[in-house]
């Protein structure tokens, strides 16, 4: 007799809420396939309703978005951009693609956000912004970051990436920068496939926001009747979504609620059947700062730096449990080394880099799965640990 078939368990999951076709239907009949059309709108009156922001404009992906806060702040080749390592290669990209330095500092020991003391010691008379990367949806300490910023005169960038529905002492992260960015890649929590939006939080910043993202022209303008003919008014690209995009966008944001509160459920789920080998001192759960409020992107654990993770991961895998680590710090990648500099040693980052796991996390992983997940992680850390 054959052995029984292991259901796997994928690390990610893109959930889907039944709405979409519909949306995707309508946007098709109105026969407005381009960007800016009526699914669209509806998306931006939802961010800017949700985040508080003065103005909200979809991209086409978080990378894009990025790319425009660099825009925006007008940088020049020497500037410098101080950001966390521990983060992913569009943090750096959009701000080198304008010539900018990006210098990488370590992060918190808990949250692995950005450390406001490591910020402070990067700051140079050619500081320019410091961007704030909401790792798993967990709030950076914008409170201190701010007044960084105002003291030295520089720009803050939020990368709000992972981080819709999130908030920090009841304020929704994405709205605490001058400007920031979001992303809507099948990945993430509320989803089009491929997508992202551009919070703009300065009055001085909106109206040339919409100037680049319409290939550095006035054309939304015109669609608006407040100019006769559109005409090339600054640099810019080819930053908008298709409408298309924007109606499978409107389905997730019409139930942003329900789906941030499923895997709360879930993030809280791990948490409390962790614990035990947090006690054991096998791993380290996630940590979420007081007056944080996130929305169940990642759940990850930090292995204790005796058990070997890559070990461990091959070990979940042929149990068909498909965990995963994170991301190559940039300080120490070839392009991060060549394009970038380092202030001081970054030993929370490399342990990071080196421990960090990440378990199955998805709208629907229900409780049997979870259990299956945790007693499989708790024998591999243990025979790792032998």
């Amino acid at each position: 007799m054959s052995a029984a078939v292991v259901e796997p368990i994928p690390f990610n999951r893109p959930y889907l809420t039944g709405a979409e076709q519909g949306c995707l239907a309508q946007a098709l009949a109105t026969g407005h396939l381009s960007g800016d059309g009526p699914f669209t709108a509806r998306c931006r009156e939802w961010l800017v309703g949700s985040t508080g922001a003065l103005e909200a404009l979809l991209t086409n992906s978080g990378t894009a978005a990025l790319e425009m806060c660099a825009l925006l702040l007008d940088l020049k080749p020497g500037d410098e951009v101080v950001m966390p390592s521990f983060t992913f290669v569009s943090t750096a990209n959009a701000f080198v693609l304008r010539g900018a330095v990006p210098v990488f500092v370590d992060c918190h020991p808990g949250s692995l956000n950005i450390d406001p003391a490591s910020v402070e010691a990067a700051i140079t008379p050619r500081t320019r912004a410091v961007v704030a990367v909401h790792y798993a949806g967990v709030g950076c300490d914008m409170p201190a970051l701010d007044a960084l910023a105002k003291r030295h005169g520089f720009a803050v960038v939020e990368d709000a990436a992972q981080a819709a529905m999130s908030s920090l002492n009841g304020q929704p992260l994405g709205s605490f920068g001058d400007v920031s960015a979001m992303s809507f890649h099948e990945t993430k929590n509320l989803t089009c496939g491929e997508g992202g939006a551009l919070l703009v939080n300065r009055q001085d910043l909106v109206a040339r926001a919409e100037i680049m993202r319409e290939k550095g022209t006035d054309r939304s303008r015109f669609l608006r009747g407040e100019v006769d003919k559109y005409t090339w008014q600054d640099i810019g690209s080819s930053f908008l979504p298709s409408d298309l995009l924007a109606a499978v966008l409107w389905a997730q944001l019409d139930a942003a609620e329900s789906i941030t509160e499923a895997r709360r459920k879930i993030w809280q789920r791990y948490h409390e059947l962790l614990k035990p080998l947090e006690a054991e001192g096998l791993l380290k759960r996630q940590y979420v700062p007081e007056g944080c409020r996130p929305n169940g992107h990642i759940y990850f654990v930090l292995l204790d730096p005796g058990i070997d993770r890559n070990q461990v991961l091959r070990a979940l895998r042929e149990q068909r449990i498909y965990a995963t680590f994170h991301y190559v710090p940039l300080h120490s990648a070839p392009a991060g080394q060549r394009l970038g500099r380092t202030v001081g040693e970054l030993p929370v980052t490399d342990l990071a880099s080196r421990q960090l796991l990440r378990l199955p996390m998805w709208v629907g992983l229900d409780d049997e799965r979870q259990q299956r997940v945790v007693t499989a992680l708790s024998d591999c850390v243990r025979q790792a640990r032998r």
